[in-house]
């Protein structure tokens, strides 16, 4: 926004707060000359907001009686737009400390909205949850979303029809637990009541959805956005990849995000066949020192793999699969053959 255009609207806040406003007090509030004022009034009254201008020793401009600014009319589609945008922000690397300017903007749009409008974004927000900087993919439907944000907090059922990643279409009844945006996309994580399984749903492959009557019990237990990243790190894929790497689990994570990757402690056991296998797992935990830790993933292809491995400079272990461990000692043949001297 340009400096005389966030004038000419500080000049209208001004004169909303009602009362005479003297020129030579605006112009001091403005930072500029009384010419300057009259000309921004004259911006305002092209704008058919009535400015009168009041004559005498103590004239100056005020608001005509009874005026007040119209509503901030915004369509549920609109309101979403400008708030997710507002959200993205802090996550775009743009925050500052204490409270961000989207933050206090987004709160002054919520006050003006209709009621209606107002409680479904509230709703939204609740529902809400990021695990990374957005992305660029195609947002979901203003609809869907809501819709489905209302199901989170209300624990209603809801209709969706879902299209999967092979074309097929179907109409499943889900228990929405919550929403998350992760790289760019958005997803619904819940229960399908159909299968009575936890499924998550990429918001963009929904076309419709629709409030169900009824309600259910909501899981004690319930985080969308590690269940997210957990199903990401689990999901089917062509190799199942396990690793032992000597390292922090903030050195990992580094390399191999929880979306990559699922993080397990391993420590010697004596216990027959598994000291045999070299120890048991347990859950990793941030903030301790370097020690061994078990690594699994699922990953179409391997040949990314290696050099991860040489990026992360520190002790491993190939446990699974073959091909991981052929690609490894190939990626270390190609580089102790360029360390050669000819």
């Amino acid at each position: 926004m340009s400096r005389p255009t966030a004038r000419v609207l500080t000049l209208l806040e001004l004169l909303q707060s009602g009362g005479i406003r003297t020129v030579a007090e605006l112009a001091d509030r403005l930072g500029v000359e009384g010419r300057t004022v009259r000309r921004y009034v004259d911006q305002l009254i092209d704008l058919d907001i009535p400015v009168e201008s009041v004559r005498g020793r103590y004239g100056g401009y005020r608001l005509a009686p009874g005026y007040r600014l119209p509503p901030l009319m915004l369509s549920e589609d609109e309101a979403v737009a400008v708030l997710l945008g507002l959200l993205a922000g802090p996550r775009a690397g743009s925050a500052t400390t204490g409270l961000t300017a989207g933050e206090t903007a987004s709160a002054k749009i919520r006050r003006v909205l209709p009621r209606h409008t107002a409680r479904r974004l509230d709703a939204l927000l609740e529902a809400l949850a990021f695990t990374d900087r957005p992305g660029a993919a195609d947002g979901p439907d203003p609809a869907v979303l809501l819709t489905l944000a209302d199901a989170v907090r209300h624990r209603r059922p809801v209709s969706i029809r879902y299209t999967d990643r092979e074309g097929r279409r179907s109409e499943r009844t889900l228990h929405a637990h919550g929403i998350v945006a992760h790289a760019g996309r958005w997803y619904v994580t819940g229960e399908d009541a159909g299968i009575g399984e936890d499924r998550t749903f990429r918001l963009d492959r929904i076309t419709d959805a629709r409030a169900l009557p009824g309600a259910f019990e909501a899981p004690g237990d319930s985080d969308p956005a590690q269940r997210l990243l957990a199903g990401f790190a689990t999901a089917e894929y062509r190799h199942a990849v396990t690793l032992r790497i000597h390292a922090t689990v903030e050195h990992v994570r580094a390399h191999l995000p929880a979306g990559v990757a699922r993080l397990a402690e391993y420590a010697p056991d004596t216990d027959g066949d598994r000291a045999a296998q070299g120890g048991v797992d347990r859950a990793a935990r941030p903030g301790a020192g370097p020690r061994w830790l078990r690594v699994e993933l699922r990953a179409e292809r391997l040949d990314w793999l290696p050099p991860v491995l040489a990026a992360l400079d520190r002790p491993f272990v190939v446990e699974r699969p073959d091909e991981l461990r052929d690609l490894v000692r190939a990626a270390a043949d190609r580089l102790a053959a360029g360390a050669r001297h000819p």
